[in-house]
């Protein structure tokens, strides 16, 4: 049965092509059950393999982006040009010191200290130049100053060397008596994933114990993920060699393997599970195991990597490869639980059905016979409740996403690190002497090549600066040795991470630009505030033709799974509700505050950083179409057989529930142990996915989705006659295959095949 009633879909030789993906995965299953030594060799050996070239090729991660076709990108790159001598894509740091109580820093033996401490920095490795704080960078009261120190290459790039110089120099000043602290791209320590962010894993455990009862069964799903995300790491880890890759790189594509590895094996291990139950061989229930559970893990894990690759549309280099990084651990994951998982299951045979642990022997969720389980109890509460359950649930996700309508977003500076880090306690040193602005300076750079005189060109463009509302403060200008180019220092009034100092460089673009003009040049507003404001509006500006993308890619991917026009229109709906309560949640926590000390984020409060919307967007969406296919399949599975439509919702939601269940805690667990991450990027997703699990596998897909199908009936199903025709039936629930085995018509075995 194909879509309405009972009526017959005749063969189509498209049809079968791809409805035969469950047959492949039966004999894939089958074949890495016999061969179960040459299938987990040679994931080793992958392994080993993606050790040693993480080992042998690695290279230093780095933060620094690029931004091609912004206006501060192109500045960015004239400068480089022009000003070579600037060292303009230098680490730089800034050493800012503060006099004791009551006295200054020009007191002689304070001025001492601090001279021997430029004569230590300017002898370190690596150093291009350092600035002299008594040249003027001391506050009105004398009491706070700073040093610029400039390094011949990027921080990634730094060497220790240069590190503990730099570090030492600053702890020899801090025992002659002055307060010192270090702040800029060179003072940020590469960031690793801590033992705070595996207790998630710890809890995972626990979650496949109790849902199992067994040591054996818990023990697989774990280590085939830290098999594949093992591989994935040491793979990422080997590419830095060749590229520049973000530090958050291989901590996300961690947070998202660890969670979706679990969950695609724990999903095939219950299937197998259940074959065992029902009396087949191990052989035979693995092969089943991956030919049903298989195809949907196969399905899901695509959805999820083509979230993830789509975030390339954005055009930003280093979200694309965080995208790419992540999508790759997903296929990884997806390939593991298809081989190595039935290749474990050939070592592990029976020993996966429990007993091991007292009082933990978990039935089959699939046998009806017996006390009603949870699932079940809750899926009949839902569908007589169902319309008070839908409106109930509906309303309290708007509430609940209300705080996204205030969302602001900006990227993250020293003003979010850690309130006991040096980086964070340098700038507000920085602030509280010389004003907010100061941690965020603005470059300008005139271009006056094909200027009469670049030298009133520039006086012109520095004038009109000066008077704009929101300045602080402009520099001289610096002529490159050319005499074409000149950079101006302009200091805002405002912090970096405010509105206000992003329209003051929408302006000073606007009124700068102007007289610029006017001379025979141009300007443009450069320097890493500005490279944070142009980011976050060109993320801003692509979040919503992204969720259209992911609105469209949902529908159709659905459409092709359930045969449905309803089913895909209720999950993308659905999606949209998880998306803007997740932000709503987002909002209210790290943007507003609320409950930020129970989350332990309280140092982080302020804009939301501008990736996250957009990367949750395609995540969220990945996820939610797992729990989708997942629970939903399981129904259609009831309906392909002849079941009422409400004995669908029911039979359909009690196979499923038990794993479902399991699989969101174990995500959430894995996900909520990132926001103990130090880093701010991480925190904020971390927390979010954590809340979009939570929200979409509890609320939506095991509340809403069953209420609504149990309203609409068996309309849930309709599917037009002409589209039906053309659709390809990617059978996701193996019915075919099912149909095909009782019918004794599998396919043959593998020649050569050894048991």
């Amino acid at each position: 049965v194909e879509s309405v009633g009972a009526r017959p879909t005749p063969r189509r030789r498209g049809h079968d092509i791809v409805g035969s993906m469950a047959t492949y995965l039966y004999r894939l299953g089958r074949f890495a059950f016999r061969r179960r030594g040459l299938v987990a060799s040679l994931w080793l050996a992958l392994l080993i393999a993606a050790g040693a070239g993480a080992v042998t090729l690695s290279g230093p991660t780095s933060d620094a982006f690029s931004i091609p076709g912004t206006e501060s990108q192109q500045a960015f790159d004239l400068l480089e040009e022009r000003f070579p001598q600037s060292s303009a894509d230098g680490a730089t740091a800034q050493v800012v010191f503060q006099a004791p109580q009551g006295e200054a820093l020009g007191d002689a033996a304070n001025r001492d200290t601090i001279e021997r401490t430029l004569a230590a920095l300017r002898s370190a490795p690596q150093v291009a130049g350092v600035s002299d704080p008594f040249a003027g960078a001391i506050n009105p009261d004398g009491t706070i100053g700073y040093a610029q120190v400039g390094y011949e290459v990027q921080a990634a790039e730094l060497s220790e060397q240069a590190r503990e110089a730099l570090t030492g120099a600053v702890d020899a000043a801090r025992q002659a008596g002055l307060t010192v602290e270090i702040g800029g791209d060179a003072a940020m320590a590469q960031e690793e994933v801590g033992s705070t962010e595996i207790l998630g894993v710890g809890v995972a455990a626990i979650v496949l114990v109790i849902t199992f009862g067994s040591l054996v069964a818990a023990g697989l799903p774990l280590l085939t993920a830290l098999i594949g995300v093992g591989i994935g790491i040491a793979g990422i880890t080997a590419a830095t060699g060749f590229l520049s890759l973000s530090s958050s790189t291989s901590i996300l594509a961690m947070m998202l393997g660890l969670a979706v590895a679990i969950d695609y094996a724990l999903f095939i291990l219950s299937r197998y599970r259940h074959e065992l139950h029902v009396g087949r061989d191990p052989e035979e229930a693995a092969a089943r195991a991956v030919g049903t559970a298989g195809s949907a893990v196969v399905f899901a894990g695509l959805t999820v990597v083509i979230a993830l690759a789509g975030l390339a549309v954005v055009g930003i280099p280093f979200l694309t490869q965080m995208g790419i990084a992540a999508a790759v651990t997903v296929v990884l994951a997806v390939l593991i639980a298809l081989t190595l998982l039935p290749a474990l299951l050939g070592f592990a045979r029976r020993k996966v059905l429990g007993g091991w642990i007292p009082g933990l022997r978990p039935r089959d969720p699939e046998d009806d016979s017996g006390t009603p389980t949870v699932g079940r109890r809750w899926a009949r509460f839902i569908v007589r409740r169902r319309v008070a359950v839908l409106v109930t649930g509906i309303v309290g996700l708007g509430v609940l996403a209300i705080p996204a309508l205030d969302l602001e977003q900006g990227m993250p500076d020293a003003s979010q690190s850690a309130p006991d880090s040096t980086q964070r306690k340098a700038y507000d040193l920085l602030s509280a002497g010389f004003g907010p602005g100061f941690n965020g300076p603005l470059m300008l750079v005139v271009d006056g090549a094909n200027s009469a005189d670049p030298q009133a060109a520039a006086s012109a463009v520095a004038g009109a600066v000066q008077g704009l509302d929101g300045v602080a403060a402009v520099a001289p200008a610096q002529f490159n040795p050319a005499g074409d180019t000149a950079l101006l220092t302009v200091i805002p009034g405002s912090g970096p991470s405010t509105q206000e100092t992003a329209d003051l460089v929408t302006t000073i673009r606007d009124q700068g630009g102007a007289a610029a003009a006017d001379n025979g040049a141009s300007v443009s507003v450069t320097g890493q505030t500005a490279m944070n404001i142009d980011v976050s509006a060109m993320l801003s500006d692509a979040l919503l033709p992204y969720l259209t993308l992911i609105i469209g890619l949902a529908f159709v991917l659905l459409m092709l799974v359930f045969r449905s026009v309803l089913v895909p229109l209720k999950a993308t709906l659905g999606f949209l509700l998880t998306v803007g309560t997740t932000f709503g949640a987002v909002v209210a926590v790290f943007q507003w505050g609320w409950l930020a000390e129970l989350f332990g984020v309280q140092d982080v409060v302020g804009p939301i950083i501008s990736i996250l919307p957009i990367f949750m967007i395609g995540v969220v969406f990945g996820l939610a179409m797992d729990y989708q296919v997942f629970l939903v399949t399981r129904m259609r599975e009831e309906h392909v057989h002849g079941a009422e439509p409400l004995d669908t919702v029911v039979t359909g939601f009690s196979h499923g529930a038990r794993v479902v269940s399991a699989a969101a805690i174990i995500m959430i667990s894995v996900f909520a142990g990132f926001i103990l991450s130090p880093e701010p990027l991480v925190r904020q997703i971390g927390f979010g996915l954590a809340f979009a699990v939570f929200i979409d596998a509890f609320v939506v897909r095991m509340t809403l989705v069953p209420a609504v199908l149990a309203l609409i009936g068996r309309s849930a199903w309709w599917l037009p006659r002409w589209l039906d025709r053309i659709l390809p039936n990617v059978d996701v629930e193996g019915a075919k295959l099912q149909h095909r085995l009782t019918e004794g018509e599998a396919e043959p075995e593998p020649v050569g095949a050894a048991r």
